[in-house]
Order: structure tokens, then C-alpha cells, then sequence
């Protein structure tokens, strides 16, 4: 499966982060939907149903953590992985995020091939 069919929603409430994660994701051959805060993003993910979200954690209404936990508690949601990125990189955090079901937890900065990388493992897509 290419990565052409998949598509990715970045939640990040740094318009610039969000961007530059959008467009690595775009570059990567994905299609991307973004949010800038978590309610929206939260309406776009059910809306949606998308292959992997991309989720900052510090969000300016609700937590990114509270986003994953009402994903992995709908059904339909439950599955979509989610690779959190943010700036909270101590291992208590770590830990909270991924037992809240992340699949993966990326601390900032984030370079491209690590973003690209965790993407394309929790999809099970094979980079060219």
C-alpha cells in the first residue's frame, strides 16, 4: 500500500510546527488535514476516520492527551494510531503519553526522517 491512500491529521497548536510537520508529511507523499487546537482536530479525526494523527500534547483547549483517550475510547477511533510529538520529554511524560496509547512519542524538535520514519512504522508502509 503507498502512502498516496493514506491520509495523516497534524494537531499542533504552533501554526509554524503544524505547517512544517504538514509539509513533511505532503512530502512524504501523505495527505494531510490540520488542526490547530484539539476540539477541531478532535471533529476532523472522527469526521475523517484517518490513517495516523500526529498530536502535540500542550494544546491551548484540550489536552492532547485527552484527544487520544477519546479516540481510544471510540470504537471507530480506537484503532487510528498516533504519534504524539511534543516539547514534554521527561520519562513521566513519556510514560503517560504512550499509557494513554500513543504509539509513538517524539520529543521537539522533530526532524523529517524521524517524523517520516514513525510514520510510515505505524502504518506499515515501506519507504522507496
Amino acid at each position: 500500500m503507498s502512502s498516496a491512500e493514506k491520509t495523516i491529521v497534524v494537531i499542533e497548536d504552533e501554526q509554524e510546527a503544524a505547517e512544517m510537520f504538514a509539509e513533511m508529511m505532503r512530502v512524504s507523499g501523505f495527505r494531510v488535514l490540520k488542526a490547530t487546537s484539539s476540539a477541531p482536530g478532535m471533529q476532523l479525526i472522527a469526521s475523517e476516520i484517518p490513517d495516523a494523527v500526529v498530536l502535540d500534547i500542550m494544546m491551548p483547549d484540550i489536552s492532547g492527551l485527552e484527544v487520544l483517550r477519546f479516540m481510544r475510547n471510540d470504537p471507530r477511533l480506537a484503532k487510528i494510531p498516533v504519534i504524539v510529538v511534543s516539547a514534554k520529554s521527561m520519562p513521566a511524560d513519556i510514560k503517560t503519553g504512550l499509557e494513554a496509547g500513543a504509539a509513538v512519542y517524539l520529543t521537539k524538535p522533530v526532524g523529517y526522517l524521524d517524523l517520516k520514519e514513525a510514520v510510515e512504522k505505524v502504518l506499515g508502509v515501506n519507504s522507496a
